[in-house]
């Protein structure tokens, strides 16, 4: 069997400089980059969501950018579908696969898969919603008594999330967890990136220039021209705050305004997801 080149994964806060380092890499190494943004994947919004411009495009193979229409829909389970057959084959040439986002889920569902806990049932909830606290516990109690012992028993979300997934599937929340504990840990061990990391004040000035430049080259005409298009395209950042603009509601700069304060929230909590992933090799940047 031939030895394929592993992935090689550049993670980090939206506007960190993660082009132009993926970039830089795979210059260096030879490699093609393939995208992990969510918002990258959809046709006719490159500049809103920052995608790689046709210059940078044109220096090395992508993979990935503009694929999908504004009109559908696309989650974790779907990017991976598409993104796990790109990566082979260029593993199959002996290219090395550059996997360059900062769409935390989308990263993670690649390179561990999805979670073993089953999704939520609004039926089951509705119906826990209506016991008592200390019915909740009596019976997480009896159905998982190692979960009951250590979840933060006055959390009453938490205490019904744990009964939830007990009941779902038939086992015990604690195995289940400690089982996709044990194979991430066995994942992380082979797995190879980096998470970009600037100082704070820097990452909020770089935010607010590209905000500023993203809405002088074209983001606005972007979402004009997709109006009445729906889509997951329309959860990027960006467009609630255009579309009030558009609409008369609010001044051009009260729209920048919030979409860097959207931005800032947003990358705050893209590099709180990022540390929890200590096989990431933090890489400070000035």
């Amino acid at each position: 069997m031939p030895d394929f080149p592993a992935p090689i994964f550049v993670c980090g806060a939206t506007a960190s400089g993660k082009t132009g380092h993926a970039l830089r890499l795979a210059e260096e190494l030879g490699g093609e980059i393939v995208n992990a943004d969510a918002y990258q994947l959809f046709r006719g919004i490159g500049i809103l969501s920052a995608a790689p411009t046709e210059e940078e495009l044109g220096k090395i193979p992508h993979h990935l950018f503009g694929r999908i229409e504004p009109g559908t829909h696309c989650d974790a389970g779907r990017y991976v579908g598409m993104a796990a057959p790109v990566i082979s084959e260029i593993q199959s040439r002996g290219k090395v696969p550059l996997v360059v986002g900062g769409s935390g889920l989308y990263l993670k569902f690649l390179t561990h898969g999805p979670s073993p806990l089953p999704k939520g049932d609004e039926r089951l909830r509705a119906e826990m919603d209506a016991r008592s606290l200390g019915d909740l516990l009596a019976e997480l109690e009896q159905l998982d008594p190692i979960e009951a012992a250590q979840v933060s028993r006055s959390n009453r979300r938490y205490v019904s999330r744990s009964l939830e997934i007990c009941l779902l599937s038939g086992g015990k929340v604690s195995a289940l967890r400690d089982g996709w504990e044990r194979k991430t840990l066995a994942l992380d061990a082979s797995l190879q990136g980096v998470w970009l990391v600037r100082d704070r004040a820097d990452l909020h000035q770089r935010i607010a220039l590209r905000t500023k430049r993203m809405l002088a080259e074209g983001a606005i005409e972007e979402v004009r021209a997709l109006e009445g298009i729906g889509g997951t395209w329309e959860k990027a950042i960006g467009v609630k705050e255009i579309r009030r603009h558009l609409s008369g509601d609010i001044s051009r700069a009260r729209c920048e305004e919030l979409i860097v304060f959207a931005t800032r929230q947003y990358a705050k909590r893209q590099e709180t997801w990022f540390r929890r992933e200590k096989w990431l090799k933090r890489l400070e940047l000035e």
